[in-house]
């Protein structure tokens, strides 16, 4: 009995063995390539062979004739081979003992039966062909009689995509619940199942009042901010604003652009000069009521255009090279500064859409869709953004020289109608996003034009391409891998940060480019630097504005009769259209550029934000921050 027993357990072992050496094959392909092979059972499908390699799974059906077509809403499959590549892999998920339907069994009416068996399941995404579109989630269940069959192929498939270059680990949330029409909340909760099983480490914060996400951004310390791969929030461009400034504020290792008068006379040369400023860290001169901003009751917004904090703390340190030198100095900082700074390669900021406009997520994705932002945050997808440093140095014309106050915007810097849209729809915050619609009517209607003077840099050969008439020029649209924004400055292998990233937010020098000066009565002046791609507005307003590329979009809107500016508003809408190819309207492809006006209100619109102005100073910082992105894929 006990030979009989043993002979049993040999014989038992040895069916096992064979078993195993059948469905689970491996062979060395190459000394850095393994190949997995087994039969595998897919959901859906039946049996397949599954074959892993060094980028990706391939399936095919073990009878190649077999086609599989069953109705009533459940999915069908052809019997051809389906790829899988682990750039598009966000999760692989042990499952419990369950059903795995076979068509190829014979069953029920509809052909086929749920077989019961060990099962895992394999998380992708799945590309549409035709761009711009969402993406798309995709679950792939396999199955096995043998759980160490199961368990091997979950191993070996977590090792391949943990190897995945640049994915996050961990990661700052920040939400706003009641962007654009309270939805902040509910689509983080749509999301956020997909971060769990893409086992992303994600620390939650909800904020509570205007200004919060600058708070907690702006005082993390540099030890907790190394810890993270990067910052997401979940609302509008609004509270991408906060984070941006709040990120920024004490970070970013650029010096100022000069300021308007530190130009000489007649706008050709730069006074050299130097001025050493002081700021003192606890400087709450400069509130929100300074800036044009609502009172305090604006505290909670029921969308995502926040103010930032009533404190405006200016950064910068180092010499400007586009002009008069300045540097700040800060109580606190060490002669190197910050240990976290920025330009750098490895911390990222991203974006889920949720607010009223999302122009950022529209620019850089091409789709306003939570879904397919939280897979490009997850996957590790990669791209750099230009951020115009805006400077504030007078708030009205009466007052002396402030001290300078810093801002950044990712999208858009607007004066005249952009700025009496953002005060006046101040008033009617009652009445939801739509204020913006009703606002913008009422300022179109009033006409207001505005004195003002605006010096810029130009190229030294006045026959550039940015003095060519758009109609004789052709678009370059920016898109995923685009040429110019991946293209290097000459210089740029010169100079890296701190981090060994390169800074290339110092490339222009006067030798390249020199000073010229517009003046006279504006309707509107414009500083774009992305498209700034809406749903109403489908091309943006500058259809062929990089995402990194150096350069700002200005555009300057003279004086003109109320049709003619109607006329320009009504073609941002149409896709296709050229809004900017007319006699009073001034379009120039610039680095940076200075504005002066003696209007004693006179207020800018940054990303949706209040700034009071009568002098500005504003320079595009190319690639000064990551994003999870990859570009607008057209």
């Amino acid at each position: 009995m006990a030979k009989e027993g043993e002979h049993a357990a040999r014989r038992s072992l040895s069916l096992s063995l064979s078993l195993r050496y059948f469905s689970l094959k491996m062979e060395m392909q190459s000394d850095h390539d393994v190949a997995l092979s087994s039969t595998l059972f897919l959901d859906g499908v039946g049996e397949v062979v599954v074959q892993l390699s060094s980028d990706g799974l391939s399936c095919s059906p073990v009878d190649s004739d077999a086609i599989t077509n069953y109705c009533l809403g459940v999915r069908s499959y052809l019997a051809k081979e389906t790829k899988i590549s682990f750039s598009d892999v966000y999760a692989i998920e042990p499952k419990e003992w369950g059903s795995i339907y076979d068509p190829s069994v014979a069953g029920t009416f509809l052909h086929g039966d749920h077989v019961e068996m060990h099962r895992f399941a394999v998380h992708g995404v799945v590309r549409p062909k035709k761009q711009p579109a969402p993406w798309i989630l995709s679950e792939y269940i396999f199955g096995h009689k043998d759980l160490n069959t199961c368990e091997a192929w979950v191993r070996q498939l977590n090792s391949c995509t943990s190897n995945q270059y640049r994915r996050p680990k961990k990661l700052l949330v920040l939400v706003h619940p009641l962007c654009g029409k309270g939805k902040g909340l509910k689509t983080w909760e749509t999301v956020a199942p997909v971060f769990s099983q893409a086992k992303v480490e994600t620390k939650v914060i909800v904020t509570e009042r205007a200004g919060h996400a600058y708070d907690v951004v702006s005082t993390l310390p540099d030890r907790e901010l190394r810890s993270l791969d990067g910052i997401v929030t979940v609302g509008g461009d609004g509270l991408f604003n906060e984070v941006l400034n709040g990120l920024l504020s004490s970070r970013h290792k650029a010096s100022y652009p000069p300021p308007p008068t530190g130009l000489a006379q007649n706008g050709d040369n730069y006074q050299n000069q130097q001025i050493n400023i002081t700021v003192n860290a606890d400087d709450t001169s400069h509130t929100s009521a300074d800036e044009g901003n609502s009172s305090p009751e604006t505290s909670c917004r029921n969308d995502d255009n926040e103010p930032l904090l009533s404190t405006s703390q200016p950064a910068g340190s180092r010499v400007s090279n586009l002009g008069t030198q300045y540097r700040v100095n800060r109580p606190g900082d060490s002669a190197d500064g910050p240990s976290v700074s920025f330009p750098n390669d490895w911390f990222r900021l991203g974006l889920i859409p949720a607010g009223s406009t999302d122009a950022i997520v529209l620019s850089t994705t091409g789709v306003r869709d939570p879904v397919t932002s939280a897979l490009h945050i997850i996957l590790g997808s990669k791209m750099s953004l230009d951020i115009a440093q805006v400077v504030r140095w007078k708030t009205s014309p009466s007052s002396v020289m402030d001290s300078p106050t810093l801002r950044y915007a990712a999208s858009f810097a607007g004066y005249g109608f952009y700025g009496d849209v953002i005060k006046e729809s101040e008033k009617l915050r009652w009445m939801g996003p739509v204020r913006y619609d009703y606002a913008g009517t009422m300022v179109f209607l009033k006409h207001k034009t505005y004195e003002a003077e605006v010096t810029y840099l130009e190229p030294q050969n006045i026959n550039s391409s940015s003095h060519i008439p758009r109609r004789k020029r052709q678009k370059q649209i920016c898109r995923t891998n685009c040429m110019v924004c991946n293209q290097p400055t000459p210089s740029e292998s010169d100079r890296e940060s701190l981090d060994g990233a390169v800074n290339k937010s110092d490339i222009y020098t006067d030798r390249d480019f020199k000073w010229s000066k517009l003046k006279g009565r504006f309707l509107s002046i414009g500083a774009a630097v992305i498209s700034c791609r809406n749903e109403r507005a489908p091309d943006g307003l500058v259809a062929d504005a990089h995402l990194s590329d150096g350069f700002l979009h200005l555009i300057l809107v003279k004086d003109c009769p109320r049709p003619h500016y109607l006329w320009h508003l009504t073609q941002l809408t149409k896709r296709g259209s050229d809004p900017l190819n007319y006699s009073f309207i001034e379009h120039r492809k610039t680095p940076a550029f200075t504005f002066v006006s003696q209007h004693d209100r006179s207020l800018w619109n940054l990303d949706g934000e209040a700034l009071q102005a009568c002098q500005v100073s504003v320079q595009a910082c190319r690639g000064l921050v990551n994003l999870f992105a990859s570009g607008p894929e057209v």
